[in-house]
């Protein structure tokens, strides 16, 4: 999606944040924020530590339900009140933790809580690990990803797997926009890009994703849009082609930039 310039008519609106704000006592954490996010659009949301971020995303996730304000998906507002509310709107939120078990082979978590079963001689319950292995595979086939042994216990995989697999379990659903949370932390050089890769991957299907992070060589290496927080307020939603780090900057730090944002 970074080589779309968007110069003629835009896809989709699929999230719309509508003056949305969320107090904890007397901090306002998120200040009448509204923003929209496009279909297969990439979306970067960066700013300092207590910026407001988090706690931006917690309530498009279902994780901390606004004060006041309105999320709309695919133009129906929401109450997002739970994760499962946004799992059923076609939200999914990949944490930093990554929620894994470390116990479980790859087909399990990826279907866990979703897991597939069959009955022995027609009467006993069990999990059916052919058909989950099998829906794995097709999954992780149809994003260009290669994990080995899927059987063995994912405590073996790499991080950079781990966050696959995690991606994985949120593509088994009919999701319509990913939020990522650092998605590249305390990964090395290749891994870090192969994640790259999956999320552009994602966008070109048409899945929206809001990344989270410091970083801004990727920010600028993936997104199409970024949208800087600062003391809650949303300050600038620039177009990644058109501004540079020096502005994206200075936003974070000082709210505005040398083009007045």
């Amino acid at each position: 999606m970074k080589s779309d310039t968007r110069t003629d008519a835009r896809p989709a609106r699929v999230l719309v944040v509508e003056r949305l704000s969320k107090s904890f006592g007397g901090l306002k954490a998120v200040d009448d924020v509204s923003l929209e996010v496009f279909e297969g659009e990439i979306l970067a949301l960066v700013g300092d530590n207590g910026a407001g971020k988090s706690t931006l995303v917690k309530a498009i996730a279902g994780a901390q339900p606004p004060d006041s304000g309105q999320i709309l998906i695919d133009g129906v507002a929401r109450q997002l009140n739970t994760p499962r509310d946004a799992s059923v709107a076609g939200i999914g939120c990949l944490h930093q933790g990554l929620g894994l078990v470390d116990t479980l082979n790859v087909p399990e978590n990826v279907f866990l809580g979703r897991e597939l079963t069959t009955k022995l001689m027609n009467c006993i319950p069990q999990l059916d690990q052919t058909k989950m292995r099998e829906r794995t595979i097709e999954l992780l086939s149809g994003f260009g990803i290669s994990l080995p042994r899927l059987n063995d216990p994912v405590v073996g995989l790499s991080g950079g797997q781990r966050q696959t697999v995690a991606i994985s379990r949120l593509l088994l659903q009919d999701v319509r926009l990913i939020i990522m949370d650092e998605p590249m932390a305390a990964l090395g050089v290749e891994e870090g890009r192969r994640v790259l890769d999956l999320v552009r991957t994602m966008s070109q299907r048409g899945i929206s994703v809001i990344v989270i992070t410091h970083n801004l060589e990727h920010v600028f290496q993936l997104a199409d849009r970024i949208a800087v927080m600062k003391n809650g307020r949303l300050v600038g939603l620039v177009n990644a082609q058109a501004t540079t780090r020096y502005d994206v900057v200075r936003l974070i730090t000082l709210g505005k930039s040398d083009q007045g944002n």
